[in-house]
């Protein structure tokens, strides 16, 4: 790619603001590191956040990058900048010039102005800019262009609530001088983004305390700020969406669904040897081709003989594998699996089928056809027999739902459904950043679901006709396990909500 010092390209319609606010920022280029400065309390807010959500090494553009302070702080490996001000664009050029920054005035953003077409990035950003374009819709559509199926986009802009405070710091020499501007809404931005291709896939508010005092503002804006209600004053609002899939499954598969993707079924089974022959009995094709990988953990029945035997007399069109495992727990057995499998779609079956085989179709559909990047069973839709969860399960259920929901800021029905569903490269892209976490998961459930929250990936649920088991007794400790979960509840808070 190329830097030009051309002028921005002039749009059909002109917004009757947009050459007040273009004149307002060329006037104040040369102030805009000392504000900057002067409110780095907020900036470097700002530059976490955006931190949290992108990993280093991404291919980011920035829209109204300004001075590329932003852009340079999250450490690309391409960064590209755009801002309709000349004079702001060579400042950004001179401080950093290891990016790539544009002249543009993205309301006239085409394909070819970046550099080659089919140029696509992993996040686009409109950070604090929204309020400033003449016509939001039509940014949006623009950027559809560079995207890819795995783009996202991360939109922050101040909560209208704040509008009367931000003039007054205005007047009193506390806040850089703004043009008139746009003040939006949650709802407003979710609206805009559903209407121009996208789908929300998180939704945030964070900074309730915008000046730094020691220790005050850091308790206030950490732990009191992520609160239900209180997060409602907070100053930042945030949105991360995709791009809506390009086609759905019942019309077209798309170029990665050419030809159907393969499908891998993890199924953890410890003491299940009544049910291995069933699992497989009962299970449909999925995709075009289907492996099913049997991980046994120090079984007290027959299970690990009952899995060799089936795979010895298997003449089916799946393909078996078994594995024991060395260590414990469903986490290990889940990972065990992952890391031998070989299909682009991997499941997760609990070896009691309490969870239908016959089921596991409904999750493939969704997957495929980009419904979806990460689905989650909910066992809290259908009717259930008290005999495969009591009511008191039940109440636990909904409550870590809640606890879950609040912690990834996408609602959750039922975390503890023991069916997850996911392509094997996002998988590898959350086993590799595991580190963030930490081994803490011993049922491997919100590893995978902390993992792909982490990553912004569109979290979904499909129902579940959940079933009594008809062979063994459940290996849950319910007291002991809850114990576990409310601890991971409290790391979570740590680790994805009071950041």
């Amino acid at each position: 790619m190329t830097q030009t010092s051309v002028q921005a390209k002039p749009t059909g319609f002109r917004h009757p603001l947009k050459d007040h606010i273009k004149a307002h920022f060329d006037q104040m280029a040369p102030e805009l590191d000392r504000w900057r400065d002067r409110n780095r309390y907020y900036y470097r807010d700002i530059e976490r956040l955006h931190q949290f959500l992108i990993p280093t090494g991404s291919r980011v553009l920035e829209i109204g990058c300004g001075g590329g302070d932003l852009l340079r702080g999250l450490a690309p490996s391409v960064g590209v900048g755009i801002d309709f001000s000349l004079p702001v664009i060579e400042l950004a050029r001179q401080k950093y010039p290891h990016l790539q920054f544009h002249c543009l005035d993205a309301e006239s953003l085409e394909v070819g102005d970046l550099g080659p077409t089919g140029i696509t990035f992993d996040y686009i950003l409109l950070s604090g800019v929204l309020g400033y374009l003449g016509n939001i819709q039509t940014v949006l559509q623009r950027l559809h262009p560079f995207c890819h199926e795995k783009t996202r986009l991360v939109l922050t802009f101040h909560n209208y609530l704040w509008e009367p405070p931000l003039q007054f710091a205005e007047k009193i020499g506390q806040r850089r001088p703004q043009p008139s501007q746009n003040w939006l809404s949650m709802a407003d931005v979710v609206n805009l983004l559903s209407v121009t291709g996208y789908i929300p896939l998180k939704k945030g508010r964070r900074f309730l305390f915008p000046k730094q005092l020691p220790g005050v503002s850091y308790l206030i804006n950490r732990y009191l700020a992520p609160l239900p209600l209180i997060k409602h004053l907070c100053l930042t609002n945030f949105v991360v969406a995709r791009p809506q899939p390009a086609s759905q499954l019942s019309v077209s598969l798309g170029p990665k669904l050419n030809p159907l993707p393969s499908c891998s079924v993890i199924i953890p089974a410890r003491n299940e040897a009544g049910n291995i022959e069933a699992a497989i009995a009962r299970l449909p094709q999925l995709g075009r081709h289907t492996e099913v990988i049997f991980v046994e953990g120090h079984s007290q029945d027959n299970t690990w003989e009952t899995i060799q035997q089936l795979k010895k007399n298997y003449r089916g069109a799946f393909t078996l594998k078994a594995l024991q495992q060395t260590g414990k727990g469903k986490a290990d057995a889940v990972r065990l699996g992952f890391d031998h499998a070989t299909g682009d779609i991997l499941m997760i079956l609990d070896a009691d089928l309490t969870v239908p085989p016959e089921d596991l179709p409904h999750f493939y559909d969704v997957i495929a056809a980009g419904r979806g990047e990460f689905i989650n069973g909910s066992r809290l839709v259908y009717p259930r027999s008290k005999t495969a969860m009591p009511w008191l399960n039940t109440v636990a259920n909904k409550i870590f739902a809640q606890l879950f929901s609040f912690l990834l800021e996408q609602p959750l029905k039922d975390t503890l459904c023991g069916t997850k569903v996911l392509w094997r490269e996002d998988y590898e892209r959350i086993a590799a950043g595991r580190s963030y976490f930490g081994d803490f998961d011993p049922f491997g459930d919100f590893d995978l679901l902390f993992g792909a929250a982490k990553l912004n990936l569109h979290l979904v649920e499909v129902p579940i006709r959940y079933q009594p088991r008809f062979y063994g007794e459940s290996n849950i400790a319910h007291v002991k396990e809850g114990l576990v979960l409310m601890r991971m509840c409290l790391y979570a808070s740590r680790k994805l909500k009071f950041i």
